[in-house]
């Protein structure tokens, strides 16, 4: 290989490694333009309610229990009895555990940014069934138990957006703010008339609960057997937690989800015995499910992985450019290529300031649209044919389809781009099969056969 083909490609590699710099100050402008974007969806979620949680109803019985100790006396060496009281609270979940949720979903804006807020519309239902004794096989005597009370976890508590009431068999009770239970956290309670304890004893409850929320909406199973629906005008879901839906239908109108679990599957009452035992309730609410309301791609993911191919599109667009070099026998200027190679970093920038505006898929046409007719127009010069010009511009049009095809298709991303490599370089090896390289640097320049006038 001759000098002067050294030289042109040691200059094009350098090129190259410089274009780096830009590329690297836009994916910065990407990462904080996506900071502030969730930094504005933060401040709409604390001053509306955050992410939700539902997980009860648990029926809650406190006891005092008469503890009894013999002790002997020193003085008088005799026995007596001390009595005293230990106190504790015992725990039930439901036997039945339903929900029947619809979901409405709007935007929140501010400034360029907006926030999606959901509106669930729940009808919870179900029933507890307490065994004799409330399970106590010793010593039942010594129990005194208070009042029970019913306690619904509902991890933000500013989203309630109705007066809560329970249908509890034929009564309706007042839920009050705060769940009584510490490790339950945020929710509400009700006290619930007191219970015959010696007796088996069948409670139906149930209670409309209207929810607010942000970003995604969990529900932890807590009956023996758990059936959870939600239907929602959303049509991009995510579904989260320990349980997949068992049946689901997205379309673009919105989604339908059912899910059933049971104690087999959820192992919930070990897990609340070593919550209560072990104040750890980890694994009692890990086994909670739901959906998310975020967009899953959005135009700030979408750029930052369009940018990742910017490197590949400017080597490759530098391949075009010297394969017209040394094919037609033309002198492109690194300056040249440089030019060109800022005009394809340019169009991230320009993809990602229109997408906070106009959406992705605009943006991108937008972007790309213009791109191709700068580029264009500058190679018609640089080429001195207009020919040779539309034929680059509609091969870099050609790459920024597959680009958005790459973008599009993320399952099928890298089997598309290693098609898409392997089809161009057995483009280069075919157009350059019978090329002298050792004379590539020694041809002198000549003028192009120029179809459509030479271009001033």
């Amino acid at each position: 290989m001759n000098r002067n083909l050294t030289l042109k490609l040691g200059a094009i590699a350098l090129l190259i490694l410089l274009l780096l710099i830009p590329l690297l100050m836009i994916n910065g402008v990407i990462q904080d333009r996506q900071q502030l974007r969730d930094g504005v969806l933060e401040d709409i979620a604390r001053s509306s309610s955050y992410s939700q949680q539902l997980s009860g109803p648990l029926m809650v019985v406190p006891y005092r229990k008469v503890i009894r100790t013999w002790k002997t006396s020193e003085k008088t060496n005799q026995r007596y009895q001390e009595i005293g009281e230990e106190r504790g609270r015992l725990y039930f979940l439901p036997e039945r555990f339903e929900l029947d949720g619809q979901v409405q979903t709007e935007l929140r804006s501010r400034g360029i940014y907006q926030a999606r807020l959901f509106h669930a519309d729940n009808r919870i239902t179900g029933h507890f069934s307490l065994p004799a004794q409330l399970g106590i096989k010793e010593d039942f005597a010594d129990y005194q138990f208070d009042q029970p009370f019913l306690a619904v976890g509902i991890s933000d508590i500013r989203g309630i957006e109705n007066a809560l009431k329970l249908e509890l068999n034929d009564q309706r009770l007042d839920f009050i703010p705060g769940t009584q239970v510490g490790w339950l956290g945020e929710g509400v309670h009700v006290p619930l008339p007191h219970l015959d304890a010696k007796q088996n004893t069948e409670l139906a409850f149930g209670f409309d609960l209207k929810l607010q929320g942000t970003g995604q909406l969990e529900i932890l199973p807590v009956g023996k057997t758990s059936q959870v629906s939600l239907t929602a005008n959303w049509p991009h879901p995510s579904f989260i937690g320990n349980y997949l839906p068992a049946q689901r239908e997205v379309t673009d109108q919105g989604f339908t989800a059912n899910w059933q679990t049971s104690f087999f599957s959820t192992n919930l009452q070990e897990a609340l015995n070593s919550c209560v035992s072990r104040t750890s309730c980890e694994g009692f609410y890990g086994r909670s499910f739901g959906v998310s309301f975020i967009d899953p791609v959005d135009q700030y993911l979408k750029s930052d992985r369009a940018i990742k191919y910017a490197l590949l599109f400017i080597v490759l667009t530098f391949a075009g450019f010297f394969l017209f070099e040394v094919l037609k026998s033309l002198a492109v200027h690194p300056v040249q290529y440089a030019l060109v190679g800022v005009a394809l970093a340019f169009f991230y920038l320009l993809l990602l300031s229109l997408s906070e505006h106009i959406g992705f898929a605009s943006a991108y046409l937008l972007s790309a649209s213009a791109c191709v007719l700068l580029i264009g127009f500058y190679v018609c010069h640089v080429l001195r044919s207009v020919r040779h010009g539309l034929s680059f511009s509609a091969g870099l049009a050609g790459l920024y389809g597959l680009l958005y095809g790459l973008l599009s298709a993320e399952d099928y991303a890298l089997l598309m781009g290693s098609l898409l490599l392997f089809g161009l370089l057995g483009v280069f090896m075919v157009l350059t099969r019978k090329l002298d390289w050792y004379g590539v640097g020694r041809k002198v320049e000549k003028p192009v056969a120029f179809d459509l006038g030479e271009v001033k």
